[in-house]
């Protein structure tokens, strides 16, 4: 059977000459891994970095589409009425849409605050409890 190269020279060595190697060699893979790790991290970063901005480009887009629906709106209605009456109509109505989402989101924010996480308290608290009667019960 072929050994590796030196294989015979680490055989013949102290252990603690090995342990040092060892201990040398795991500094180096993890240093190794944690550059592997940043490197990876950087690129992902970059690539969310990309995305975000087309999510910002997106909303902006959907800005000016909003625009022009709001734009045709009003021509439609101004066939009917006045410029000025369809325009105030149009504005009433995004009104009353935004202050129900604004009521609705207030209901939610409240419903969400404290933002403590009242579960995991409790199964913490529990935890303590069961470990002191743990205790209590190996003393006696």
């Amino acid at each position: 059977m072929a050994e590796a190269p030196g294989a015979e020279d680490i055989r013949d060595r102290p252990v603690g000459d090995l342990l040092k190697l060892l201990s040398e060699q795991t500094s180096t893979l993890v240093s190794k891994e944690m550059e592997l790790a940043k490197a990876e991290l950087a690129e992902k970063g970059k690539k969310a970095g990309v995305g975000a901005g087309m999510f910002g480009a997106a909303g902006l887009f959907g800005v000016f589409a909003f625009a022009a629906l709001t734009a045709c709106l009003i021509a439609v209605l101004d066939t009917a009425m006045p410029l000025w009456a369809a325009a105030l109509i149009v504005a009433a109505v995004y009104a009353a849409v935004g202050g129900v989402l604004a009521l609705r989101g207030r209901t939610e924010v409240r419903s969400a605050t404290p933002p403590v996480p009242e579960q995991a308290i409790e199964s913490s608290k529990e935890d303590v409890q069961w470990a002191k009667q743990q205790a209590k019960s190996a003393r006696t």
